[in-house]
């Protein structure tokens, strides 16, 4: 009973059924993060395709401007002077084989993972490890690169990884409930305009047609997509 009370006193004074600008949304968002922790806040963005097809598939990476919220943990695959490299610009774990060999065992101590080129190799080997949780690395979001200290500042900075599931939606976190409502607009914003510009060529019709945020323990918001792209 007590919960319920409390998502309608969240739920309260909020039109479930329209559709809000981001700056709308973001506020709104805010205001109904009641939980006694930071909540993190995500988007949802229903696409117009069917992922089933490699030229209807979409991922990429956009780069929050407020940055996530979150101490992203970073592994690198790199030999000698990159390894090097790697872990001057801050990188938590930093290996080859020895890596390869607690990824196989179970151990995945971080949220992204970076391979220069020449590493692969042995990266693609530990498909059924990484695959399953969206690690292995991948050139077209940066993550297999000879500029390891650029991917690894990305990646610490505010880069987030999407890529369309099955059922054409986008989930990603774009901050946290303590970021100012102007900021978690921005990282919005910025998520949207990146979802918008992976388009892929087997896109037909509506691209984006749904666009719903909401804290961990809130309720969904809805965004007029057509504001959201044109703000992106």
């Amino acid at each position: 009973m007590a919960e319920g009370k409390r998502m309608k006193s969240i739920r309260e004074g909020l039109d479930r059924e329209k559709l809000h600008t981001v700056d709308e949304a973001a506020a709104a968002v805010k205001e109904r993060a009641k939980a006694k922790f930071d909540e993190t806040v995500e988007i949802a963005i229903n696409l117009g395709v069917d992922p089933r097809y490699a030229d209807q598939m979409v991922r990429g990476v956009a780069t929050l401007p407020n940055g996530t919220g979150k101490n992203i943990r970073v592994a690198v695959f790199a030999r000698d002077a990159k390894a090097d490299e790697a872990k001057a610009a801050g990188a938590d774990i930093v290996g080859a084989e020895d890596l390869m060999e607690e990824i196989q065992g179970g151990k995945m101590d971080f949220d992204r993972l970076i391979a220069t080129p020449d590493m692969m190799p042995l990266v693609g080997r530990l498909g059924k490890q990484l695959g399953p949780r969206g690690l292995m690395p991948n050139p077209k979001v940066g993550t297999v690169t000879p500029n390891v200290a650029k991917a690894i500042e990305d990646a610490k900075g505010g880069a987030v990884q999407f890529r369309v599931e099955k059922n054409g939606i986008v989930h990603a976190g774009v901050g946290k409930a303590s970021f100012d409502a102007d900021k978690l607009a921005e990282n919005i914003k910025a998520l949207v305009g990146a979802v918008q510009k992976a388009r892929p060529s087997g896109a037909k019709g509506t691209y984006i047609q749904k666009i719903a945020v909401s804290s961990t323990m809130g309720p969904g918001v809805k965004i007029d997509p057509q504001e959201a792209i044109g703000a992106a």
